[in-house]
């Protein structure tokens, strides 16, 4: 039983109770046996729960009231963009006509979802300032390193096999350097300047005949701008490198400015995260990679393409490709929910989106600046990173204030990254948020700086309200419950 006794599923079962109801068998029944080696056939039926519709829906409701979510309360993870879904974007996903496809039918008798995904690349590539764009990575480290194997595809290409190095800024998104790694490519860090931009010199020094790509984002991960990013452009391309756009902060730029028009060569972008699909536990995500016209050739296959005639179908017929990278052709339904959300917003709607979030991210960046360190004191974009310095002196980590956070019902920012700020809290309110929302916030956050001077027992010491209290999370996850086991 939990403290807050709150049953388990296994508490709550009796025998002979049943939440279903089933017709009868019309078919022959299989023999197991026949069909599965023996030591996959149980000999006794799994100890399930046996429980009433009823009961089975009270349980998980009041389950589902524990879990924290951008629909139940205010989820300002940095880095991850964890806005609100519109609802008239599920709406759209589940259309029979879009939900009931097959990805193996005949491309003759789905040309309206062809339709669908070729229009929405084509908004992307406007949107980017891309030559073409594939709809067909997974996610977005799926898209960093799709990206990075069409580069090395691109440089092998022209003979150019000594480029083993990409360039990853210390502030860089962790995924950068381990996609890098895993494309084959070496990682050199390029360290971070005082006013929290890519250090040129460093980067200069850096730079060679090994150089691959540099991959960056724009604005950085401490929510900068890179204002030289064109002079950093330059100075890649000036050694034969590309320069590569990791797109999950396009929320900041979009509609204002485009990575194409920045001197980047290729992009991935999260429709998971700025264009309103699902994110969290796991997935489903969606990573469109887009790339200038000197990469098209190795595109991963196969590329939809529009015919002569209107009609639209999937070209294999890439001498240079670099595959396949998924299974069939990306994740459809967040394609549609992608392409429901550009379509009802507009470009003015997209553009507002970039207003509103660099506005609450500043606003909210002020308010707490006289309570917490604010390392790099200047305007952000559409996230800002405090440091707890100020209160670690006095015994409070920021561990401790993100636990105090869930006594307020807000789920707490990133922690301790980027790592080069230290007791780094990352916050992005993205532009969902109302003011008095972020007032809230903001509020809780002062307290809680108050509350280390005056009683730092309560911020060491939190969560205080929420069921489970504080969790040893190295030890869980070194060593996850994986059964459970009866008393």
């Amino acid at each position: 039983m939990h403290k807050d006794n709150q049953p388990l599923v296994f508490e709550l079962s009796r025998e002979g109770r049943v939440g279903h109801s089933v017709p009868v068998l019309d078919v022959p029944e299989v023999d197991l046996a026949s069909i599965l080696p023996a030591q996959f056939i149980r000999e006794e039926a799994a100890e399930l729960p046996e429980l009433a519709e009823l009961d089975i829906m009270r349980h998980y409701t009041a389950l589902s009231r524990r879990n924290h979510g951008v629909d139940s309360g205010f989820y300002p993870l940095g880095s991850c963009t964890m806005k609100y879904n519109p609802k008239m974007n599920e709406t759209a996903a589940r259309m029979p006509g879009f939900a009931n496809i097959h990805p193996l039918q005949d491309e003759e008798t789905v040309q309206g979802a062809l339709e669908l995904m070729y229009d929405l690349q084509e908004h992307l590539i406007e949107i980017t300032g891309m030559d073409e764009v594939t709809l067909q990575p997974a996610a977005g480290a799926h898209g960093e390193w799709t990206a990075l194997m069409m580069i090395r595809a691109f440089h092998e290409a022209n003979g150019d096999t000594q480029r083993t190095k990409v360039l990853v800024p210390d502030s860089a998104h962790g995924t950068n350097p381990a996609s890098a790694a895993v494309a084959g490519f070496d990682t050199v860090t390029i360290a971070t300047a005082e006013n929290g931009l890519v250090d040129l010199e460093d980067l200069r020094s850096k730079v060679g005949d090994d150089t691959a790509a540099l991959m960056l984002t724009n604005p950085n991960t401490l929510g900068l701008f890179e204002e030289d990013i064109l002079e950093i452009a330059d100075i890649v391309h000036s050694v034969g490198g590309k320069v590569y756009y990791d797109g999950a902060n396009l929320n900041a730029v979009m509609s204002k400015a485009r990575p194409g028009d920045m001197g980047f060569d290729c992009v991935h972008l999260n429709l998971h995260k700025t264009f309103t699909g699902p994110h969290g536990g796991g997935g489903p995500g969606s990573g469109p990679v887009g790339v200038k016209a000197d990469l098209i050739p190795f595109l991963p296959k196969p590329v939809l393409v529009k015919t002569e005639e209107g009609t639209f179908h999937f070209d294999y017929d890439r001498p240079q490709t670099i595959g396949r990278v998924k299974p069939y052709y990306g994740n459809f339904g967040i394609n549609v929910r992608a392409y429901t959300y550009i379509r009802t917003m507009g470009p003015d709607g997209l553009k507002a989106v970039t207003e509103n979030a660099v506005i609450n991210a500043n606003y909210m960046m002020r308010r707490l600046q006289p309570f917490y360190e604010l390392p790099y004191d200047r305007h952000c974009k559409h996230e800002f990173v405090l440091s707890g310095s100020r209160q670690k002196k006095l015994g409070v980590r920021t561990l401790d204030i993100a636990k105090r956070l869930l006594d307020f019902g807000y789920h707490p920012p990133t922690t301790y990254f980027p790592l080069n700020v230290e007791e780094g809290l990352m916050i992005e309110p993205t532009e969902t948020e109302a003011k008095e929302t972020l007032d809230a916030f903001c509020d809780a956050m002062i307290q809680i700086a108050k509350e280390a001077e005056e009683n730092p027992e309560i911020v060491q010491e939190a969560p205080h309200t929420t069921v489970i209290k504080r969790l040893d999370e190295t030890l869980a996850a070194r060593k996850p419950v994986l059964r459970y086991e009866k008393a």
